[in-house]
């Protein structure tokens, strides 16, 4: 310091004053060097000027001794001041050092800099736009400062740099933007503040264009809105809610597409704040962009599927995300189903990609099964429908369908999310069958277990779902969409036809209407659903008895009733378990006899006027036999009272149970209901009907004395002339033979069938009670 040649022009007073401790001196120091450099800028002497500005910075700004610091930085300031507008051509050099002090651990040289670098940017100005980054670089750090003398200074000094950047429409957005993108995840409450404070400032800019860069900043603007501090999560709101406003008047400026991995990420978060924003930008971004972001349907689904079961504790959340929902699905379109996905993508970028997305595509899903968000959508520009420019999007069903599957298999999720999971995989279903049928293997199992739900909601949607699937032209396997190789097939020849629903049928299966049963047409899932269906409630009786008429009489509406009877009575033929295929014809024939539903299946069967409807009576007929008060209560309904009467007389052979007994006296009960009105009405005609008084006095002659016993009673004691209950071989043949006759049924055959089946019941359940005695005997020993 003491080389008074190196530190020229600088006169050793003046080096004395500047390393002085006191403050005053040292402002003194800085008047003399600031009428040195006016001389040399009037003198337009710039080696001088650059050499004073050098050695302000080299020997005092960043000296070792904290005074001569403190010198250096009025010292430079003091130049500033001088130098006036020609300031700008010696920024670098006046700034540097400056922020280099910003970094001390001197709070009072802290402060000492802010000042300095405070007056150096009031006279420059405008000028110091090119070195804004810098700038703002030391601001950010300051505005965390712990003093607070030095965050006071500072806030003083950014205001002065907001009013420059508000005044110019010179300043570099894009130079900035990296440094915005980094500073922006910091997690100190006052350097957010700050960030946020800059965010606002720059958007009410009208020359800066901040949203074409949102998709860099998003991310980082979203966890701000985590803050704990209710003030910046309030600035934080602002400046999102600015955005929207924004991208509300401009939709065909914004790039949906880059942000919408972003909006998938915090629609999973756990702050409320954070989740309902992200949620309202979803479902603005899918309204104004449409089909934009179908190839993030399946990460939006993640997000959006399990807030559907929010409480009401959440209940802003729900129903934004329920509109996400119902505005997502509506962009799904049967064109979608046409669109070869064999062919590469049809997403094509008009212009060369951004910067890689903040958010990566492993990061919207949860669970193995659905980390397969459309990478290759991902990473391409996407653009607003409406433009000039109509780019094709393609539907990732595949990564939909694993979404789907995720949720409807998660039992832990709630019961609208599953309705919502069902009304999905339905609506594809319906826009795009022949896509959808390529996942149908895959997702018949978790449909069939979704039958065992606690929610009667649930279950009408599965069965809505499953029916869709079984009577769907795009399922017949002659067009190679049915079921895989590996999949449960068909056990026997029955093929049946597909009813028509909501006119989707094909002009073949429509066809198919007009013709038996037995025609060739039917989709190849129903006979797999249905034999599913009867495993099912084989192994969970608990669902049969409890949803098994619900489940059986919904599908009688959604399908032809006389296909699922038809189907399901041609595997209970071949079904092993005896006692189930009692039990199971038990229920259809309850179903069958008391459900408005099947009020047409029951009057096609009451008369057997038709070949289709003698068909399906001995199909019925055949496995009915399982159960013989059921194979009465059939013949009843069919009116063939003397098959009817020719049955009751083998009931002689059978084993009289309770449970026996018990079933008859419900057929008893049955009797006087509605549906029998007309069996009834013919006890009236005792001369034509003398088989149907005979097997009602047979049923009597089973019951023991109970309240049924005096039900039928009085009833046959109502029956006219009891005399003409007597036959003779001359009786001229009434109108039900002539009905019997004509229809060509062979009732013999059906009747060795009822003893060849009843003694094989006879024969299960002696084993049956082998088995049991033999575990008694093993438990007394």
């Amino acid at each position: 310091m003491n080389a008074e040649r190196d530190l020229s022009p600088l006169t050793p007073g003046v080096v004395r004053a500047l390393t002085d401790k006191l403050y005053e001196k040292r402002k003194v120091a800085a008047l003399e060097i600031e009428k040195l450099v006016r001389e040399f800028v009037a003198q337009n002497n710039t080696s001088q000027i650059k050499h004073v500005i050098q050695i302000l910075s080299q020997e005092f700004a960043l000296s070792q001794h904290p005074h001569s610091r403190k010198g250096g930085l009025i010292g430079l300031a003091a130049c500033s001041i001088a130098l006036g507008k020609d300031s700008g051509l010696y920024l670098k050099e006046l700034i540097e050092p400056v922020l280099t002090c910003f970094n001390d651990a001197d709070s009072r040289l802290r402060y000492y800099a802010c000042e300095a670098l405070y007056n150096i940017v009031k006279v420059a100005r405008g000028s110091v736009l090119p070195h804004f980054n810098v700038l703002f670089d030391g601001l950010s750090k300051l505005a965390a400062d712990p003093d607070p003398n030095v965050k006071s200074g500072s806030e003083l000094l950014d205001r002065l740099l907001k009013d420059i950047v508000t005044e110019s429409n010179q300043f570099d957005l894009v130079g900035f933007i990296p440094l915005l993108r980094e500073r922006i995840y910091s997690n100190n409450q006052y350097a957010r503040q700050f960030i946020i404070s800059w965010i606002l400032v720059l958007e009410s800019v009208p020359d800066i264009n901040l949203l074409d860069y949102l998709p860099e900043i998003l991310d980082g603007l979203f966890q701000i809105l985590g803050d704990n501090s209710k003030e910046i999560r309030k600035m934080c709101e602002v400046a999102l809610g600015e955005f929207l406003k924004e991208i509300k008047k401009n939709p065909s400026s914004v790039k949906f597409a880059e942000m919408a991995n972003i909006l998938v990420i915090h629609c999973q978060a756990a702050d409320d704040l954070i989740q309902l924003t992200a949620m309202s930008w979803m479902r603005e971004f899918i309204q104004l962009a449409g089909r934009v972001m179908l190839p993030y349907s399946s990460g939006i689904l993640t997000a959006v599927l399990p807030c559907l079961s929010y409480d009401d504790r959440k209940k802003n959340i729900k129903e934004v995300a329920n509109v996400c929902n119902q505005s997502l699905m509506k962009l799904v379109i049967p064109e979608d189903d046409e669109i070869d996905e064999a062919k590469p993508s049809a997403i094509i970028p008009a212009e060369p990609t951004s910067e890689e997305s903040l958010s990566k595509p492993e990061a919207v899903t949860t669970g193995e099964s659905q980390n397969e968000l459309d990478v290759r959508a991902l990473n391409q520009p996407l653009f607003f429908p409406c433009s000039c420019e109509r780019i094709q999007v393609t539907l990732n069903l595949d990564g939909i369908v694993q979404v789907l599957d995720y949720h409807l298999s998660d039992t832990s999720i709630g019961m609208m999310t599953r309705i919502a999971v069902l009304k999905w995989l339905y609506h594809l279903y319906i826009k795009t069958p022949r896509k959808m049928f390529r996942h149908t293997d895959s997702l018949f199992p978790i449909l069939l277990r979704t039958l065992s739900d606690e929610s009667d909601e649930v279950i009408l949607k599965d069965l809505e779902l499953l029916a869709e699937i079984a009577s769907s032209p795009a399922g017949q396997t002659e067009e190679g969409h049915g079921p895989s190789d590996g999949s449960d097939v068909r056990p026997g020849p029955v093929e049946l036809h597909v009813p028509a629903r909501a006119g989707q049928l094909s002009s073949s299966s429509t066809k198919g209407l007009e013709c038996s049963p037995s025609t060739p047409t039917m989709n190849s899932y129903f006979y797999k659903f249905m034999i599913n269906l009867l495993k099912r409630f084989s192994s969970e009786r608990k669902l049969l008895e409890t949803r098994g008429a619900f489940i059986i009489r919904q599908l009688c509406l959604l399908l032809n009733a006389e296909n699922i009877f038809h189907s399901m009575a041609d595997i209970l033929l071949r079904e092993e378990d005896l006692k189930f295929a009692s039990t199971m014809v038990h229920t259809l024939n309850t179903i069958l006899l008391t459900s408005s539903e099947l009020f047409q299946l029951r009057n096609q069967l009451k008369d057997l006027k038709t070949p289709e409807s003698r068909n399906l009576f001995c199909c019925l007929y055949r496995s009915w036999c399982h159960n013989p008060v059921t194979t009465v209560s059939l013949c009843f309904l069919t009116q063939n009272y003397k098959h009817a009467y020719d049955l009751i007389q083998k009931f002689g052979d059978l084993e009289v149970t309770v449970d026996f007994l018990t079933e008859v006296d419900k057929l008893v009960q049955l009797i006087e209901c509605p549906i029998f009105t007309y069996l009834r009405l013919q006890l009236l005609d005792v001369k034509n009907n003398p088989y149907l008084i005979k097997a009602l006095y047979g049923l009597l002659m089973l019951l023991p004395q109970s309240s049924a016993f005096q039900l039928l009673s009085h009833r046959l004691q109502c029956v006219p002339n009891p005399e003409l209950m007597q036959t003779t071989d001359n009786t001229k043949p009434s109108t039900s033979f002539k009905r019997t006759a004509a229809s060509n049924i062979d009732y013999t055959e059906l009747l060795q069938h009822f003893e060849k089946v009843q003694n094989k019941h006879l024969e299960a359940r002696h084993q049956r009670a082998g088995r049991a005695e033999q575990l008694d005997r093993r438990v007394v020993l």
